[in-house]
């Protein structure tokens, strides 16, 4: 009974509900989006059997919070000492060329140990993992590849059996083709056994990352315990190697999801803010309703309807309404989530497992039953305490609602109030991302095209083989009309490969080379690299032609490296030893400037920079850069024809500095334009509230202001009286608004880039803003106020 009066109630005011239930439907359509994005990044479990018992495994340094990887003999010691972990592995995983057709191509491969398939309880579905001789260092060449990479290279699974893939300059047969979904780590299309190129034996070598299953009866604390325990005695045992170095046991969901899930969770509490704004919204809705109602309500009363019985049926209604918003908010929810997607960095995990499923849907009714007491309870409390005598009576209306203004006016303030955290949470976000973007890079990322290229190589005269090819293509392409200059680097500024220790002048004995030795960055270039992408030479020369690998070995350093080792005096001619790939000595011939090479957010590191042909072997996949005059896009199918025609072997994939940068700035774009975009929709629901509550106020006045007018007031003086109480509800809100944001932007802290929480700049313009759209909307009611007339005004009295 009570649900169909309350369908009728609703049907006879389609305009009223069409208009509540669009505003809920933003609301929740908005949370629901957002959800669906939580709910697929940070709480599904992984698709893994028992998977939070699979853990990662870290190095740790005292008073730092880094968790890095790990060198080969430590993780030797770490499987070999624990009793906690049922299998361990380590793996390494790349980009690099792979044929398995006519045309190599990039495909995403992974070096793993033996146990790596049993910390997933992972099976292949046809074939199988790698026998102890293709494990061993010299065995058959063995891979096992995805379900995507069969389906798509061979059509079937049993196809694929027994085919061959080349890549790394060297032949494997295809064992085994794994289950359809897993293509863990970062979808790698193959793997293989880290035996086929053995491992680097430093303990200061952090080059792999650590996965393991912890067994049946161990917690996560307990491995933790036995880890530090490992840690402690590898660091009494190997001081210049271990000093300071821990073990940290992380599960694996949590620690894939350590770097968005404070940015998820400040989007969902942002999104609940708007929620509130909406509830409050249709409170009001439901308020101005009552006023309608109150002889419908008074009469019901009258013949016999208790309180609670009426309370009972207004919330029926509230109820039906929020189901009915959940129902649209369904519809937006699955465009809402879809922009969000489309939006995120592309290196979030498990984004691509968003969708409406019944976690979602349970979240989306519960959201419609709290958002229909959130906004429903008060209205009906109120419309429900009714005066019978006064009720009844001509012209009772307005004295039986008399409360209900001081309650929407509450509720506008609070619409405010959370509308000004939610601005200045956006505006914070807005100014740090604009300084990250004006932010000197030390380079020029314009005009740029970068063609990212792998040459097959195993062994060092293969890599010289491969310097050789890129030393011709580059000759080709500086021929190139349009082309003012090129060179190929190892890594594009932004993103590092490779870092670690280094000295000066002298290499210490083996057994004292302590990780207390100061760290650089370590890149390779070719000639031309540095003015192709514009960093300036301070002081000495460049690589050149001259730099060959039976040549004495030469490298440039930034200022950084200068200022920090080498204080008041001038570097060139010192000789610099690091752990790159050799310890050859190697003389300073030229210092750079500074580039930010971790992004955007990083002050500039110590860098060395090394010529490619004397280190061939990390030289096998260079980045052709080309800077030119016109648009960087039209270059790269030539590129790619030069490049096939020095080699059909290696594969090329296209993009721009500028788009190589925009990766670094990804995750704070991606949290500032959503922020933004629910500031923006809380700023026009409080704009509307504003709206309501003075349109409602006039309309409720009306004989007063007739009154007043009558008695000479001039309608400049009404509208004045009508916009300062907009502006008083708006000077409430904002002064509660302010007091919350100062509180809850501390949690923006970490996320801020050259901007403090506490920024006045920010708050100011949040003020000003929030009281020119105050002021906009009680123009209206308070322009109709100075339109009445006051004979007939005072004739309805």
């Amino acid at each position: 009974m009570d649900l169909k009066f309350a369908l009728r109630s609703l049907l006879r005011n389609p305009g009223f509900t069409l208009l509540a239930v669009l505003v809920m439907a933003l609301g929740i359509g908005a949370n629901t989006a957002v959800f669906s994005v939580v709910n697929a990044v940070l709480l599904k479990p992984l698709a893994y059997s028992d998977p939070d018992r699979v853990v990662t495994l870290s190095s740790t340094w005292r008073g730092s919070p880094v968790h890095g990887t790990a060198s080969a003999p430590d993780f030797h010691d770490w499987h070999n000492q624990s009793s906690a972990f049922a299998a361990m592995a380590y793996y390494q995983n790349d980009e690099t060329s792979v044929t398995a057709g006519p045309t190599a191509e990039y495909g995403k491969v992974a070096v793993v140990t033996p146990e790596f398939f049993r910390v997933f309880n992972l099976e292949p579905i046809l074939g199988r993992t790698f026998t102890p001789d293709e494990q061993k260092e010299g065995g058959p060449h063995a891979v096992v590849i995805s379900h995507a990479f069969s389906q798509t290279h061979f059509g079937a699974n049993q196809s694929a059996l027994g085919q061959t893939v080349k890549m790394l300059d060297k032949t494997f047969t295809i064992v085994g083709v794994l289950p359809p979904g897993f293509n863990f780590p970062q979808k790698t299309d193959i793997w293989f056994p880290a035996s086929v190129f053995g491992e680097t034996e430093s303990r200061s070598a952090h080059n792999y990352l650590v996965v393991g299953r912890l067994k049946p009866n161990v917690t996560l604390e307990q491995a933790q315990a036995q880890m530090t325990s490992i840690g402690t005695r590898l660091e009494q045992q190997y001081p210049n190697s271990n000093k300071g170095k821990g073990v940290a046991v992380t599960r694996m969901r949590d620690e894939m999801v350590n770097k968005i899930q404070l940015t998820l969770y400040l989007l969902l509490g942002a999104v609940a803010l708007v929620l509130l704004i909406a509830c409050a919204n249709v409170a009001n809705l439901l308020l101005a309703k009552a006023t309608t109602r109150t002889r419908e309500i008074a009469i019901r009363a009258a013949v016999g309807a208790s309180r609670s019985r009426i309370i009972r049926q207004l919330i029926t209604e509230s109820v039906l309404m929020a189901l009915l918003s959940g129902a649209a908010g369904l519809v937006l929810a699955v465009l809402g989530s879809q922009a969000l997607v489309a939006l995120a960095p592309t290196n979030v995990p498990r984004l691509a497992e968003t969708s409406i499923d019944g976690w979602v849907l349970a979240f989306t009714l519960g959201v419609s039953v709290l958002a229909s007491l959130l906004f429903g309870l008060a209205p009906a409390l109120h419309a429900s305490r009714v005066d019978l005598n006064d009720a009844l009576k001509q012209g009772g209306t307005r004295a039986v609602l008399g409360g209900g203004s001081r309650i929407r006016g509450a509720l506008v303030v609070a619409e405010i109030a959370l509308s000004v955290i939610l601005l200045a949470g956006a505006g914070l976000l807005i100014k740090s991302f604009n300084a990250l973007h004006n932010v000197a890079l030390g380079f020029h990322p314009e005009h740029v095209l970068v063609m990212e290229s792998s040459v097959p190589a195993e062994g060092l005269d293969s890599a010289r083989r491969a310097t050789r090819f890129y030393k011709d293509l580059l000759h080709d392409v500086a021929a190139l009309p349009g082309v003012t200059a090129s060179g190929a680097t190892r890594t594009t500024p932004g993103h590092v490969s490779s870092n670690g220790s280094y000295w000066l002048d002298h290499l210490p004995p083996q057994d004292q080379m302590s990780l207390s030795a100061p760290e650089a960055v370590f890149s390779v270039v070719t000639p031309g690299a540095f003015s192709t992408l514009g960093i300036p030479l301070r002081t000495g020369r460049d690589f050149n032609d001259s730099d060959i690998y039976d040549a004495p070995f030469a490298v440039i350093i930034n200022e950084a490296l200068a200022r920090k080792s080498f204080p008041g005096q001038d570097p060139i001619g010192h000789t610099v030893f690091c752990g790159f790939d050799s310890l050859n000595p190697m003389k300073i011939v030229g210092v750079v400037g500074d580039v930010r090479q971790y992004g955007p957010a990083h002050p500039p590191s110590q860098e060395i920079y090394m010529p490619y042909e004397q280190h061939p072997q990390p030289s096998t996949a260079l980045s052709i850069l080309v800077r030119t005059t016109n648009d960087p896009a039209t270059l790269q199918e030539t590129l790619r024809r030069k490049t096939r025609e020095r080699s059909p072997d290696v594969p090329v994939k296209f993009t721009t500095m500028d788009a190589s940068l925009a990766e670094n700035v990804a995750a704070p774009r991606f949290r500032t334009l959503v922020l933004g975009i629910f500031a923006a929709i809380a700023v026009c629901l409080a704009m509307a509230g504003v709206y309501g509550v003075m349109a409602y106020l006039v309309s409720q006045r009306s004989n007063e202001i007739g009154l007043r007018m009558a008695l000479g007031a001039r309608p400049a003086d009404i509208s004045r009286l009508v916009l300062r109480e907009g502006m008083l509800l708006a000077a409430a809100g904002l002064v509660l608004g302010l007091a919350g944001a100062i509180a809850a932007t501390r949690l923006l802290t970490s996320m801020l880039f050259e901007v403090k929480p506490g920024d006045p700049s920010t708050y100011a313009a949040v003020a000003i803003l929030l009281a020119i759209v105050a002021l906009a909307a009680s123009y209206l009611p308070a322009h109709r106020a100075s339109k009445v007339d006051p004979l007939v005004a005072l004739r309805q009295e």
